[in-house]
């Protein structure tokens, strides 16, 4: 199974058939526990979690992986950054009067398991939710706002949009990459200035993949009597049931957990 960030995948598991509301609220319940502990027991806890969400939605923990390849580039930097203005700390290793201090490996694998927890919680969501149930969870969660006029239903649409907009934008980088590579452009070979003008050859033909969908969109929703702003009657409503409170409350403890960890730990 080839798992894009952002690609709902139809399967048949616990996580398919919970509210949308309940995995939007879980989210961002969690999405506060990754930053809140400075303990290890805390990130260990988060991450068995993750991985029991994993299970539970049948995505294995090896294609949720695939989605960190891109990211590799970016914690190496990130180490070398923390090495170079870190220095407190233990020595670590020390070579041509440089030293790698303790606090800097510390803090980059907070932050890089930090990253890589948030991006397997998003994964799972847009994974296990249909595009039109994670707008109209979010419509729902949103409707408080209506009271000072906001834009409820454009704004979760839009969100929704974005959200289904990211697979569609990576496989026509990829599709267009293969185009290039046929034609003897080399993205790994090379100097770094090649590299860098092999890249930037990339973004006029994705630019205009990107306006030709959204102006298929727009056409498509008008064909089908989109207006925004006008009142819409609902065919599929949501209802709260025991699996979605005790996924709520699953992640409401993690919260829990990592507070009283921050504060006693």
């Amino acid at each position: 199974m080839n798992l894009v960030f952002g690609k709902y995948v139809p399967l048949n598991s616990v996580l398919h058939r919970v509210d949308p509301r309940s995995k939007i609220i879980a989210l961002f319940v969690l999405l506060v526990a990754i930053f809140v502990p400075d303990s290890w027991w805390a990130y260990l806890a988060l991450s068995l979690f993750c991985i029991l969400l994993c299970a539970l939605s049948k995505i294995s923990a090896k294609t949720v992986l695939k989605t960190f390849k891109p990211l590799i580039f970016m914690m190496v930097f990130l180490l070398v950054i923390n090495c170079l203005s870190i220095k407190t700390g233990d020595v670590l290793a020390e070579a041509f009067g440089f030293a790698v201090y303790s606090d800097a490996v510390f803090n980059t694998l907070k932050t890089v398991v930090r990253l890589l927890l948030m991006i397997i919680i998003t994964t799972v969501l847009t994974a296990t939710t249909k595009p039109l149930d994670l707008t109209l969870g979010i419509e729902y969660l949103l409707k408080p706002l209506r009271v000072v006029k906001f834009p409820v239903h454009e704004m979760a649409m839009m969100i929704s949009i974005a959200l289904r907009f990211i697979p569609t934008i990576i496989e026509e980088t990829m599709r267009i990459m293969n185009a290039q590579k046929s034609r003897g452009v080399d993205f790994e070979e090379g100097s770094l200035k090649e590299k860098i003008n092999a890249i930037l050859s990339l973004i006029v033909p994705l630019f205009s993949v990107a306006f030709e969908r959204a102006y298929e969109l727009a056409d498509a929703m008008e064909a089908r009597g989109y207006v925004p702003g006008n009142a819409r009657t609902r065919y599929k409503e949501l209802k709260f049931g025991f699996i979605d409170a005790v996924y709520m409350l699953s992640a409401i403890a993690i919260l829990a957990f990592s507070i009283f960890t921050k504060i006693y730990l």
